[in-house]
């Protein structure tokens, strides 16, 4: 099954440049996929540069204009997002390493193609704000009640038996 957002770019060994624009579909179904309300515009500028050893570096930018609900009123929230995008395409049969969290994204190749549209599908969706909030929103104060002054459990008297035993 293709992503929403498929764009395999061929693989050269000269630098290009790759500019990919998602349509109304792919927009509509990447929402869908993240859980917010719109996605109305959806842009990427990457060079491929290749680098020693078979992989390509794929430096860019993403520019996305998203639709959200705010996290207190629920109102449509739409935002720009810009992020810069730095990923390392790795050659056909290299298994991502990914030890070090401060690298770049590493992506696999395939038959000298990339699948570059799903990788920036994810970089959107790490760069979403996980909490948008409408201008002005404010969640309210929040008092919680006193707890009730905690009352002994009632427990047997340990010489209620003795006493019937004396009253006969």
């Amino acid at each position: 099954m293709l992503p929403e957002f498929s764009r395999p770019i061929r693989l050269t060994p000269e630098p290009k440049e790759v500019v990919l624009d998602a349509n109304a579909a792919e927009r509509a179904a990447l929402a869908a996929r993240f859980g917010i309300l719109g996605i109305h515009a959806l842009a990427v500028r990457l060079l491929l540069r290749p680098e020693p050893g078979g992989t390509i570096r794929a430096r860019g930018t993403l520019s996305a204009e998203v639709e959200q609900a705010c996290v207190v009123t629920l109102e449509p929230v739409r935002q720009r997002v810009e992020a810069a995008l730095d990923l390392r395409i790795l050659g056909e049969g290299e298994a991502p390493a990914d030890e070090d969290p401060d690298s770049p994204d590493e992506i696999e190749s395939q038959g000298g193609t990339v699948e570059l549209g799903e990788a920036v599908a994810e970089q959107l969706a790490l760069a979403l704000d996980p909490y948008p909030r409408a201008e002005g929103a404010e969640l309210p104060e929040f008092d919680p009640p006193e707890p009730p002054e905690p009352t002994p459990p009632e427990r047997p008297n340990p010489f209620a038996g003795l006493a019937k035993l004396r009253r006969g």
